[in-house]
């Protein structure tokens, strides 16, 4: 069984952190957003005066099994020719990167593809990618837990690097399957209504999809009613992710599950990422506040996946590429609340009257 000490940031400094904040010189409450992220920052980090540092940014891939089942417009050499894309600094991840300053580490955690020669992917392959969960669970417990293992594995390397701020992002062709799924389950909403067009599904494919992980549920179904968990809800939770999840997916979890515990800043991406997101607050409610949202995507449901989870998007662009572009591109935002509660002067050493 996995186990991470995650515990909720120290509260006993909100009030000084409040403080702070209203005693900018500005009208209180009038810099919104920008002041609410700040406080949650300073809470994670246990300060007034926050910084970021080192950010990186976690791409894992691997292949889906119930990609044979023909649920995604994508074949699945697209994962491996995107991977290699990457390492040629060539995908919407790497310029974005580039842009904010982050480090990108991508890692093949279950790539149905010989990429062990390249020397900018981290090879961490647990397999050729997961079973097919029309038929049987994705995943072995062992898989899951070598999965998770290695997500942590990877925030702790970017931790020794002086990381506090970290996102994750994934490359993996069908994987708004399991996204689906997760939300049904984990949000307790109508299957039909958490499944999308993912990269592009006409209606007939969206209805061939809904048919599919319809089965695949009832399957899943009748799988847990003859497993005996004797009532123990994580072990329940966990068999719900490994039935359904990709390695890159469960990957994403153990990553956000280590940044809780190590009291890093987690930025959460799109449809895929809040979906692990979710996943990972089922296992460690706690780690969701470390979270910051960084878009509300395209794809169908996510706003409602947010609202599972408590998320308040920065971003409404319409995104959905994946690969954690969104949470990159609200990163300058974030930027822009620690220099607001570290650069702005009070009233006091501003000479201007407080006039609330």
């Amino acid at each position: 069984m996995i186990k991470f000490n995650i515990d909720s940031p120290d509260k006993s400094i909100s009030g000084r952190i409040q403080e702070k904040i209203d005693n900018l010189n500005k009208p209180k409450g009038s810099l919104g957003r920008l002041e609410t992220l700040a406080k949650q920052i300073c809470l994670i980090e246990q300060t007034l005066c926050p910084t970021l540092r080192e950010p990186h940014h976690l791409l894992f891939g691997a292949d889906h099994g119930i990609e044979r089942e023909h649920v995604s417009v994508s074949p699945r050499e697209i994962t491996w020719q995107q991977m290699i894309n990457f390492t040629r600094g060539g995908g919407g991840v790497n310029m974005f990167c580039r842009q904010h300053g982050f480090k990108l580490r991508i890692i093949d955690v279950g790539v149905d593809y010989d990429l062990s020669g390249n020397p900018e992917i981290i090879d961490r392959k647990i397999a050729d990618g997961t079973k097919n969960f029309l038929y049987e669970p994705a995943m072995s417990m062992e898989e899951f837990e070598r999965a998770i293992n290695t997500g942590a594995e990877q925030t702790d390397e970017c931790a020794k690097e002086g990381c506090n701020i970290i996102c994750m992002g994934e490359m993996g062709i069908a994987n708004t399957s399991p996204s689906s799924i997760w939300m049904s389950l984990f949000g307790n909403i109508p299957l039909d209504e958490c499944i999308g067009a993912g990269a592009g599904l006409d209606t007939e494919g969206i209805r061939h999809k809904k048919e599919i992980l319809a089965t695949a549920m009832d399957n899943y179904r009748k799988w847990c009613a003859a497993r005996k968990t004797n009532g123990n809800q994580m072990l329940a939770d966990i068999d719900a992710i490994r039935y359904f999840g990709g390695f890159e997916m469960v990957g994403a979890i153990g990553a956000m599950l280590r940044a809780a515990e190590r009291k890093m800043i987690i930025l959460v991406d799109g449809f895929i990422m809040t979906a692990c997101a979710i996943a990972a607050a089922r296992l460690y409610p706690e780690v969701r506040e470390y979270m910051i949202f960084g878009h509300c995507g395209d794809e169908t449901g996510h706003r409602r996946m947010l609202d599972i989870i408590g998320g308040e998007p920065l971003l409404n662009l319409g995104l959905r590429l994946g690969e954690g572009t969104g949470a990159l591109c609200a990163y300058p935002i974030i930027e822009s609340a620690v220099k607001m509660i570290n650069e702005m002067n009070n009233f006091d050493n501003a000479n201007i009257t407080k006039y609330f």
